[in-house]
């Protein structure tokens, strides 16, 4: 520890109390006490190390005038105090803990209010809850009490914080109770100063708050509702936490309620209900009664008149990887509906879903609503995808046939019709919302099993994603990733025809003179993640650069990305850098010959160096030559690199964006491994450490006469 520090530390405490209400930074306190924590988790006594502490925390707790983030600090700082068996007992001892932590002290003082003292109030008491002393000081208090009001604070962060420290309370329970059970009862109060009483307490406070949560499940009325939420997302994260047989009895107090929750069909309640419920039926017994009961509510989520609620208990049982294959299947199917019914694609038998439950998704599919459900389906269909095939309902080829069908319907300028649900084609055409959703799917489905059969319809559809006029910059790059995934997951691009290279070529020619920036970004992106791609066949049976069968090679993409380097917009001059990298990597490996145009392309980095007043686009010319000198099979016989990177380095060092410092020293460290490939023997002047030196005389031939 910095003696200096310590010494310090007094004038600082009396800083602090002498500054009231006016402390300019507020982060400054955060790193005090982030210091004050690195000394107690080393084991040193935080106290012995700052005896002024306690004078500070006893001073600030009376001292009702200082602003509300020294409060906290010092209920924090009170907390870290007590962590240790011994810091706890001086502060009972000079009556600080008792003041400190009494919620009416504050509340008196009218100080209660204020989120920033309540947080500094409940994470104090999080770090105290360490051992059996703090745990008894917290019954003996009645401090649960507060701390269930607090579970539903109006702040996030406080009932979040509460939530947490509930948990640590339960978990402390928990811990001692089982070391009663462990050993001798008696020889356990013996040997840890746990008196009958204490241990009653510790049942009193699992009872207290088995009933808080019984009753808080509850939704009478909708002003509950926010509560309601808070409370389950707080038994969820429970259920998780303890383990038997606390968690038994948490999950046995709220049974009933959470059955009557159920009936209510709140759609708002679903996604935490199905938390509580999963993670409550994970790890019981087959013959624990509330299991039945568990499974009972699962399937009454799984098949509710409301299709909404239907969908999200779906989605929530895949999310869980339920162990249940029977509950996973379902819920495969019930989220698979919509795409069968708008596409018209069978993806489903006629009677492995209730018939009731498609005529309602049926309806519901013909109003705007429909977005959100036919979204929810898309999001989920990763999920589907891990799945055992026995499993899964159809084949994956056919969900990607069914993605590409819906695709065609949202495209403005497609003709495609739907053997489907037709009402709901007004709603979802040019919707970029259900496009990119349906984007993020197809880019899942392209490692599914049996997709070369689908691979031109892909490339067809995403190729009229590219040139459609109505197509949103982030649809755009969205069906630039799926071209890039698609190409990865296909070594064989036989099937490219001269129309789809077309196609693409049109494409990408319209986008890089796009109006808007985003979509230029975009397409320089495509250009280098297309240049970097591993090779495939073509149609000529021959090995082939992916960039060759798209869109024709260098010949093309090069000039467009030059062309780039002058783009108003800093991203798009940066991305086109990064990708001529990408691009010209291979030439490099191969080392070709340099031509006139990459000639062309240094001298205009090195002008970007010198005048481009963005960042962006100076790292990545300082990472082009990085990629370079990696990358070229011989440096030393390319004159035009090594003329090139002593006027990147003097540039460089110089520039005052600290990124573009931190790549010309990679570029340095790079140009000195090639330079000396071998790391010994070592300079005779260079720093070596003592185990290494002793390593170096042992091996030297004349060691052995010392």
């Amino acid at each position: 520890m910095d003696s200096q520090c310590v010494s310090t530390l007094p004038r600082v405490c009396g800083v602090l109390l002498e500054s009231g209400s006016s402390l300019p930074d507020d982060t400054s306190l955060e790193k005090l006490l982030d210091w004050f924590t690195t000394i107690a988790q080393t084991g040193a006594s935080l106290l012995e190390a700052c005896p002024c502490l306690v004078d500070f925390v006893s001073k600030v707790a009376f001292n009702h005038a200082s602003g509300s983030s020294i409060l906290s600090f010092t209920l924090k700082l009170t907390g870290l105090i007590g962590t240790s068996e011994d810091g706890f007992k001086v502060l009972k001892e000079c009556s600080v803990l008792k003041l400190v932590f009494n919620p009416h002290h504050w509340q008196e003082a009218g100080l209660w209010g204020d989120p920033c003292l309540r947080i500094g109030w409940i994470q104090g008491l999080k770090m105290i809850l360490q051992h059996s002393e703090a745990l008894s000081f917290f019954a003996q208090e009645d401090l649960i009490e507060p701390l269930l009001q607090l579970q539903t604070d109006s702040s996030l962060f406080v009932a979040s914080a509460a939530n947490q420290t509930l948990a640590q309370v339960l978990l402390l329970c928990q811990s001692l109770s089982s070391v009663g059970h462990n050993c001798s009862k008696n020889r356990y109060l013996e040997h840890n100063s746990v008196s009958i009483e204490t241990t009653q307490n510790y049942s009193g406070i699992i009872t207290r708050v088995s009933e808080y949560l019984n009753k808080s499940v509850v939704l009478k009325e909708i002003s509950q509702l926010p509560g309601c939420q808070q409370i389950l997302r707080l038994l969820a994260m429970l259920l998780v936490q303890v383990g038997p047989p606390l968690r038994d009895t948490l999950l046995l107090a709220v049974m009933n309620s959470l059955e009557e929750l159920v009936t209510t069909s709140c759609s708002q309640l679903t996604v935490p209900l199905m938390d509580v419920i999963l993670a409550a039926n994970s790890g019981l017994r087959d013959d624990f009664v509330p299991k039945q009961r568990l499974i009972r509510l699962l399937w009454v989520m799984l098949n509710m008149k409301k299709p909404a609620i239907v969908m999200q208990a779906a989605a929530a049982v895949l999310h869980s990887h339920h162990s249940d294959p029977t509950f996973s299947a379902h819920s495969a199917r019930v989220l698979l509906l919509p795409l069968d019914i708008v596409t018209g694609v069978s993806l489903l038998d006629e009677n492995s879903t209730e018939e009731e439950l498609r005529i309602l998704i049926t309806e519901q599919l013909k109003r705007k609503s429909c977005i959100s459900m036919i979204c929810v389906c898309l999001s989920n269909i990763p999920q589907i995808t891990l799945m055992a095939s026995d499993h899964l309902p159809c084949p994956q080829r056919l969900i990607v046939t069914a993605v590409l069908m819906l695709l065609r319907l949202c495209c403005v300028d497609s003709s495609s019709s739907s053997a489907g649900c037709v009402e709901v084609v007004r709603f979802i055409t040019g919707n970029s919302k259900v496009q990119k959703c349906a984007l993020e799917a197809l880019l899942v489905l392209s490692k599914s099993p049996g997709v070369k059969m689908v691979l031109v319809d892909v490339f067809k559809v995403l190729t009229e994603y590219l040139n459609s006029p109505s197509s949103d910059p982030s649809v755009l790059q969205k069906s630039y990733q799926a071209v890039i995934k698609w190409v990865g997951v296909c070594p064989d691009l036989s099937c490219i025809t001269d129309q789809l290279r077309e196609g693409f070529i049109q494409a990408v020619r319209k986008r890089a003179c796009d109006t808007r920036w985003e979509a230029r970004d975009s397409t320089v992106e495509f250009l280098g993640h297309l240049g970097g791609a591993p090779s495939c066949r073509s149609f000529t049976e021959q090995e082939t650069e992916p960039s060759d069968v798209f869109l024709g090679g260098c010949s093309f993409t090069v000039p467009l990305l030059k062309e780039a380097l002058q783009d108003p917009e800093s991203y798009v001059r940066a991305s086109s850098i990064s990708a001529l990298a990408q691009t010209l990597t291979p030439s490099w490996q191969e080392g070709a010959a340099l031509t006139q145009e990459q000639e062309d392309i240094v001298t205009r980095l090195q002008e970007v160096l010198f005048q481009d007043s963005e960042g962006f686009a100076r790292r990545a010319a300082v990472k082009y030559f990085i990629a370079w000198l990696s990358a070229c099979s011989s440096p030393s016989s390319c004159w035009l690199l090594m003329q090139s990177v002593p006027t990147v380095l003097s540039q460089g060092v110089n520039d005052l964006d600290w990124e573009v410092k931190l790549h010309t020293l990679e570029l340095a460290e790079l140009l000195l491994d090639q330079a000396f490939p071998d790391p010994s023997p070592s300079h005779p002047y260079a720093v070596m450490s003592d185990q290494a030196h002793r390593l170096h005389i042992a091996g030297h031939p004349d060691s052995r006469c010392c």
